[in-house]
C-alpha cells in the first residue's frame, strides 16, 4: 500500500469573503470561492474517496510508488487584508471561517461538510509577528477566543509574508522576539519569500533570522521554522551557472544546517514559465530536475513535506494541477531512489512531525 498522502499547503476561503483578500481583484483567477469540495474533486490520484486520517483508505497511487489516498491537510492563511497591530478584523474573520471547519458547521453554500472536519488536520493563520512580542501576544489571545479550544488545537502555527515586506522586517528586533514567542509556545513560523522576485537578499535575511531566532533559546523553545515553495527560485533560469541558481542553492544547504526548518516540496508551477506550466508532468520534471535534487540532497526526505499549493498551483496550470505536481513528487521519489520509509515521510510523515499533527 503506497503511503497516504498529507497535503501541507491549501488555501480555502468563502466567497462571501472574497472582499477581505488583499490580493483579489474581480478579474483575478483565483477570485471567487475555494472550499473543500473544490479542493477533493482537485486531489485525487486514482481513488474515489480520500482515506481516513488513520491512512486506512483503499485509494491507490497515480504512479509509481508515490503516495495513495488523501488522509488530511493542513490550511494555510490567505492574506486578509489587516493593518498591521492596528486591524486585526480581516485575520480575525479567517479564524472565525477556520472555527466553522473544523467544527463541521458550515455556513449554506461555503462547500464543506460536517464530516470534511476530519480531513482538516491542521491549520497556519496569520498574525503580525512584525509587532514585536506584546501585540502577538495580544493578537494570539483574540485568535484563541476567537477559534474556541477544539479549532485552536488545530493552529499549529503562523504566517506573516515576508516576500513583499521591505528589506530587512524579518530582521527587526520585534520580529526576532515575536518568533521567539511563537517558539516558547510551541508554535511553528512559516516562511514566506521570494528570491525570485526579490532576489537573493530574501535568502540571506532568512538565514539570519533563523539564527537570531534561535540564539540564546533553550532548545525546546526554539521555534520550528517551515520554508514554503523552495523559498521560489527563478524556475525560468536554465543555467546552472547563474547566480541567481548559485545562490539559491547555496542557501538551500545553509538553511538545511538547522535542524528545526523543513522544506514544502511545493509552489512550483508558479515560477515556471508560462509555456511550461502547459506541458506535461514529465517535462516540468526534467525543467526543474536541478532544483528538486538540491533539496532532496540539502535536507533529506525527513525534512521535506508535500504540498500542493492548491489553487494557485491551477493558475496557467489547469484543473488537474493537483494531480500533476502529485506526478512530479512521485518521479523525485524514483529519482531518489527513497525507501518505503523514506516516501512516507515525505508524503505524510514530515508533516505530521514539523506540525505536530494528531493523526
Amino acid at each position: 500500500m503506497p503511503p497516504p498522502i498529507i497535503d501541507s499547503h491549501i488555501h480555502l476561503y468563502p466567497s462571501s469573503e472574497v472582499s477581505s483578500l488583499a490580493w483579489c481583484t474581480p478579474d483575478h483567477p483565483l477570485a471567487g470561492q475555494r472550499s473543500v469540495s473544490e479542493f477533493l474533486a482537485a486531489a485525487t490520484t486514482g481513488s474515489s474517496s480520500p482515506a481516513d486520517p488513520s491512512g486506512g483508505g483503499s485509494g491507490g497511487s497515480g504512479g509509481g510508488g508515490g503516495g495513495g489516498s488523501l488522509a488530511g491537510f493542513v490550511v494555510v492563511e490567505v492574506d486578509r487584508k489587516n493593518d498591521g497591530s492596528r486591524d486585526w478584523a480581516g485575520p480575525l474573520q479567517e479564524v472565525a471561517w477556520m472555527r466553522r471547519l473544523v467544527t463541521g458547521q458550515p455556513r449554506p453554500g461555503e462547500g464543506h461538510s460536517a464530516e470534511d472536519a476530519r480531513l482538516c488536520l491542521g491549520l497556519v493563520p496569520w498574525a503580525p509577528v512584525a509587532s514585536g512580542p506584546a501585540e502577538l501576544g495580544q493578537y494570539l489571545e483574540e485568535a484563541e477566543k476567537e477559534a474556541g479550544p477544539e479549532t485552536w488545537r488545530r493552529v499549529k502555527g503562523f504566517r506573516y509574508l515576508l516576500q513583499d515586506k521591505e528589506n530587512g522586517v524579518g530582521l527587526e528586533e520585534g520580529f526576532i522576539e515575536g518568533l521567539k514567542l511563537l517558539g516558547r509556545k510551541g508554535f511553528v513560523f512559516e516562511v514566506g519569500i521570494d528570491q525570485h522576485r526579490r532576489g537573493r537578499v530574501q535568502l540571506e535575511q532568512a538565514v539570519e533570522m533563523i539564527d537570531r531566532a534561535h540564539e540564546g533559546v533553550e532548545e525546546e523553545d526554539k521555534v520550528v521554522f517551515v520554508l514554503n515553495h523552495l523559498c521560489k527560485p527563478d524556475l525560468t533560469i536554465i543555467n546552472q551557472n547563474d547566480p541567481s541558481y548559485v545562490a539559491w542553492r547555496t542557501a538551500m544547504f545553509t538553511l538545511s544546517k538547522c535542524h528545526k526548518t523543513y522544506m514544502k516540496l511545493s509552489g512550483c508551477f508558479s515560477e515556471l514559465p508560462d509555456k511550461l506550466k502547459e506541458r506535461s508532468a514529465e517535462d516540468i520534471f526534467a525543467a526543474i530536475m536541478p532544483w528538486l535534487a538540491v533539496v532532496v540532497a540539502a535536507f533529506g526526505p525527513s525534512r521535506i513535506m508535500f504540498g500542493s499549493d492548491w489553487p494557485v498551483c491551477t493558475v496557467g496550470v489547469g484543473e488537474d494541477a493537483w494531480k500533476k505536481w502529485h506526478k512530479v513528487v512521485d518521479m523525485v521519489c524514483d529519482l531518489a531512489g527513497l525507501s518505503e520509509r523514506d516516501q512516507e515521510m515525505l508524503w505524510s510523515g514530515t508533516a505530521k512531525q514539523a506540525y505536530k499533527l494528531e493523526i
